[in-house]
């Protein structure tokens, strides 16, 4: 585990190398942004934006979304993964957000994961981006980067979030989210990180590791 001081170094890295990143979803409302969160499990943000781009033109809030059922919304969203279950699940929280909360999407952490296909994942990523509310999301790039650095060593993304959010400064956990996701997509891949390119190699405890398993030169 880095010690405090290489933790500080690690995280002012990440900030000077991705600040002002944000999600790169597309819309327009925190509704938007709940369906294309709800969307993009196991599917990337490119191929969800070319999704929204026609269907929040056609339907642009709960209201809308509440009036289709599942068999109408399937064919709409069917270039994505999982693309029934997403369907049911969209149609179902876009009835309870209209018929409870009026059309406006809850701003609690209870409240959002008690609607249909929002996980505690999908839950951070709204309070965070959509009500600026500290939360600290885990997806996939954020679980294998911050392993690999040593900010965690766990086994689960809810393992994970406690981990980061007890080492990061409680303002910074949605920026530091931003920064991680970043660090993943463009340099630490999951099947080839780009390690030479890393401006934090010299922190990273998989680096490190990688380091000792390669064969000395002659």
């Amino acid at each position: 585990m880095p010690n405090n001081k290489e933790i500080k170094q690690i995280l002012s890295i990440l900030e000077d190398t991705y600040q002002g990143s944000a999600s790169a979803l597309k819309f327009d409302s925190v509704f938007q942004l709940m369906v294309a969160v709800i969307l993009s499990a196991q599917t990337n943000d490119n191929q969800v934006n070319k999704i929204t781009a026609e269907l929040f033109h056609q339907y642009p809030d709960a209201a809308a979304f509440a009036q289709l059922t599942p068999e109408e919304l399937e064919p709409l969203i069917s270039s994505c993964g999982l693309y029934k279950n997403k369907a049911k699940n969209i149609v179902a929280a876009s009835k309870i957000i209209q018929e409870q909360y009026g059309g406006e999407v809850p701003h609690t952490k209870e409240q959002l994961t008690a609607l249909p296909g929002v996980g505690g994942k999908t839950a951070n990523v709204i309070l965070a981006v959509g009500f600026g509310i500290p939360a600290l999301a885990v997806d996939t790039h954020v679980f294998r980067v911050a392993n690999r650095l040593g900010l965690a060593h766990t086994r689960t993304p809810e393992q994970t979030e406690a981990a980061l959010c007890a080492l990061i400064p409680k303002e910074k956990w949605a920026d530091a989210h931003h920064w991680l996701i970043w660090h993943g997509r463009k340099i630490c891949a999951a099947r080839h990180p780009d390690c030479e390119s890393c401006p934090l190699q010299g922190l990273c405890e998989y680096r490190q590791q990688q380091s000792k398993t390669l064969p000395k030169a002659q």
